[in-house]
C-alpha cells in the first residue's frame, strides 16, 4: 500500500521536475505535539467553528485548490464538503498526519477531489501558477518566517488567484471570572510557542504579512467566538475541549522550562476551567484574511 510520503498528486503539477524529488521533508517542532488527543482537539475545533470560519469560503467546480498545511484533515473535510467539483491538493510536512487526514476524509461525505502530498511549504514541488486558490488555516503561527512562507506560496498561485488565511490570536482571549493566574498560564503557552519559532499572537499581523508578501486586495475581518451557559455546546467544544485543552497540554513543557511551579500552574488552569462552568464566559477572536496575487 502506498504511504503519504510516496504518493504524488496529479492535480497540481505542470511538468515541473521538482515534483519528483526523493527526500521527504524534515518535520519541524510543533508546539502542540502529534498525539491522538491533539488530533481530537483539532477535529473538535474545526467542527465546532466550521460555520464561523468557513462561511464565505467555497471554490468553484474545476478549480485547483492548494490547502497548505492540512494537518490531520480537520479543515480539509469542510473544504471538500463546501466545494463540489473542486480539485483540492492537501499538503503537510507530516506523513502520519496525512494518513490520519485521508482516513478522516474517507469517513465524511464530500464532493471534491482531494489529492495528498507530503511536502515542505517553503519548497513546494509544483510549477509556478499551478493553483487557482490557496487555503492556509492555523499554519503560519507555527512557522519561523511566515512572511517568507506566504511569498513562497504566492509562486504556485496563478495571477489573479485568491488566498485565504485564518489564524487565531491568544491576546484576544478574555473571560469571566477574570484571573491573573489564568492569563499567566495562557502566557506560558505563548512563550513556549515563541521558543519553538512560532507566534500565538499572529492573527493581528495578517494584513501586513500578506501585503509584505506581495498580495493585493488584502481584507482581514475578525471572526469572534463567544461562549456562555446559553451556548453549552460551544462551551464544551470550544472553551473546554479546544482552548483550555490546548493550554493544559503544555503543562509539562512549562514546568520543564522553569516558567512556573506545579502549584502556580494548577491555580491558573483551575481558574481557566472556571470560565467553562456555570456563570463563566469566554471570548476569543480569529482573523480571516483574503487577498489575490497581482495579475501578470
Amino acid at each position: 500500500m502506498r504511504t503519504a510520503a510516496t504518493e504524488k498528486t496529479t492535480g497540481g503539477t505542470r511538468g515541473d521536475s521538482r515534483a519528483h524529488r526523493a527526500p521527504a521533508p524534515r518535520e519541524s517542532p510543533y508546539v502542540h505535539g502529534y498525539s491522538d488527543h491533539e488530533a481530537r482537539r483539532l477535529t473538535d475545533q474545526a467542527d465546532s467553528l466550521a460555520a464561523l470560519l468557513h462561511a464565505g469560503t467555497a471554490y468553484e467546480a474545476g478549480s485547483r485548490v492548494l490547502e497548505a498545511g492540512c494537518g490531520v484533515g480537520a479543515q480539509t473535510v469542510h473544504l471538500a464538503a463546501s466545494s463540489p467539483g473542486a480539485h483540492i491538493t492537501a499538503v503537510d510536512i507530516s506523513a502520519d498526519s496525512i494518513e490520519q487526514a485521508r482516513a478522516r476524509l474517507a469517513a465524511r461525505p464530500h464532493a471534491a477531489t482531494v489529492h495528498w502530498q507530503q511536502a515542505d511549504l517553503t519548497d513546494l514541488p509544483y510549477a509556478d501558477a499551478s493553483f487557482d486558490h490557496l487555503f492556509v488555516c492555523f499554519v503560519l503561527e507555527h512557522l519561523p518566517d511566515p512572511a517568507q512562507a506566504l511569498a513562497d506560496l504566492r509562486r504556485v498561485l496563478r495571477p489573479g488567484g485568491s488566498i485565504t488565511v485564518i489564524e487565531g490570536d491568544h491576546g484576544s482571549a478574555f473571560f469571566h471570572p477574570d484571573s491573573a493566574h489564568a492569563r499567566t498560564v495562557i502566557g506560558h503557552q505563548v512563550q513556549l510557542q515563541a521558543a519553538a519559532d512560532g507566534d500565538a499572537l499572529l492573527g493581528r499581523r495578517l494584513q501586513p504579512l500578506l501585503t509584505a508578501a506581495g498580495y493585493e486586495g488584502v481584507v482581514v475581518r475578525p471572526r469572534t467566538v463567544y461562549a456562555d451557559a446559553t451556548r453549552p455546546g460551544l462551551v464544551d467544544s470550544f472553551t473546554r475541549n479546544t482552548f483550555i485543552a490546548m493550554i493544559a497540554a503544555v503543562r509539562d513543557d512549562a514546568l520543564a522550562a522553569g516558567l512556573t511551579t506545579e502549584a502556580e500552574w494548577e491555580r491558573g488552569i483551575r481558574d481557566l476551567r472556571r470560565t467553562a462552568e456555570d456563570g463563566g464566559t469566554f471570548h476569543y477572536t480569529f482573523f480571516k484574511a483574503t487577498a489575490v496575487k497581482p495579475p501578470a
